[in-house]
């Protein structure tokens, strides 16, 4: 490199070197960084490095900064490997940071890649920065990152996952104000987005925020929001959750048979779409209603199937927590129709009384009878 002239490719080149170096030595024994390769044995990287960089100062000398930047957007793009994180940082911010062509396509689209790397790492204000100034420099819509996908766009998804992200700190304090002004922010940048699976998620985030809040009516208007898109999109998961949401703030409000409904559309959902873990869950939930209502004997069936469900797919702790319902609401069950006959002494419940002493322990788990001249299936 100094042979050939470039000389502030060369001090860029060892500068990043010998930071790999005083990372390793810093990093403790035995742990990834140590055991990853050294910077300075990956040829490949090395000859890459130095050739865009060569290419990056050449067009330094002639003025051509958006040719500067689009050799170091190159090379953030090109250590896309986790361990090469803070490489891609390093070629990324120096193409976006520059006095000349700081404001170039090439330097907007390395703001977007930014945003996206540093709402990875959890950076979120970092992120939000550079997503913002990406939506800035985008602002007209016509430019396009190297796939082809509006830069405008791509800073607006950044930007709802960062909102998204940032609410979480409230929602956690209980701070329910400033929790749905970063949701709602969110919301709007995923209308924005023309993107309807963020559009969807966002507004079924914004709905559990106000069912938090006590606010069901609010709450219920944003899950039909995410009800509609995803039913469009065809979206089984995203379905579910707004079905299994809207139950809980119908149920708040006591609307059962609007609980019962949505849990039922729920079930349908989930079980025509293979979502067998929801399905065994959804089950569960309707389940808890009819137990919290006194229907044991449906309770007990909506248990039965959930069990079933677990069974086949082998989740051992959602098979036992059906196990425990299952065996609750027989109990209830039992219980009541027990009592029932022997408080009426009549003939029929007395004959029902001895067959099911005779025969207790033997029968399967099902729906309770309703006919009162069955056998008896406390």
């Amino acid at each position: 490199m100094l042979q050939e002239g470039y000389h502030r490719s060369f001090a860029e080149f060892f500068f990043l070197l010998q930071s790999d170096q005083d990372r390793r030595a810093a990093a403790e024994p035995g742990s990834a960084l140590r055991l990853q390769t050294p910077l300075e044995e990956q040829r490949d990287k090395l000859e890459t490095m130095r050739l865009h960089l060569n290419q990056a100062e050449q067009a330094e000398r002639t003025g051509s900064w958006s040719t500067v930047c689009e050799q170091r957007l190159f090379l953030g793009r090109y250590f896309s490997a986790p361990e090469d994180l803070l490489l891609s940082l390093h070629f990324y911010h120096s193409c976006a940071d520059r006095e000349q062509g700081g404001s170039s396509r090439p330097a907007t689209e390395a703001r977007a890649c930014m945003a996206e790397l540093y709402l990875q790492q959890g950076e979120l204000q970092e992120a939000r920065r550079q997503a913002e100034l990406c939506l800035k420099q985008a602002e007209d819509g016509s430019w396009l990152d190297l796939t082809g996908r509006p830069l405008r766009l791509r800073a607006l998804q950044a930007l709802w996952g960062i909102y998204d992200r940032l609410a979480d700190i409230p929602l956690d304090a209980a701070n329910h104000s400033e929790a749905l002004e970063l949701l709602h922010k969110g919301h709007n940048m995923a209308a924005e987005s023309e993107d309807k699976h963020i559009e969807g998620e966002a507004a079924y985030r914004l709905g559990l925020a106000y069912q938090l809040t006590g606010d069901h009516d609010t709450a219920k208007k944003f899950f039909n929001s995410s009800m509609q898109i995803c039913g469009t999109l065809q979206d089984a998961d995203g379905l579910g959750k707004a079905y299994k949401a809207m139950a809980k703030s119908m149920e708040s409000e006591g609307n059962i048979d609007e609980t019962v409904r949505c849990l039922e559309k729920l079930i349908d959902v989930t079980r025509s779409n293979g979502l067998q873990h929801n399905l065994a869950d959804a089950c569960i939930c309707l389940g808890n209603l009819y137990y919290s209502m006194g229907q044991y004997s449906r309770a007990c069936d909506c248990f039965l199937q959930g069990y079933k469900v677990a069974c086949n797919i082998g989740d051992v702790a959602l098979l036992q927590r059906a196990q425990l319902w299952v065996a609750s609401a027989r109990a209830h069950s039992m219980i009541r129709k027990y009592s029932t006959d022997v408080e009426s002494a009549s003939p029929a419940a007395l004959r029902r009384l001895v067959v099911w002493k005779e025969t207790r322990g033997h029968e399967e788990l099902s729906p309770d009878s309703t006919d009162p001249t069955a056998t008896a299936r406390y």
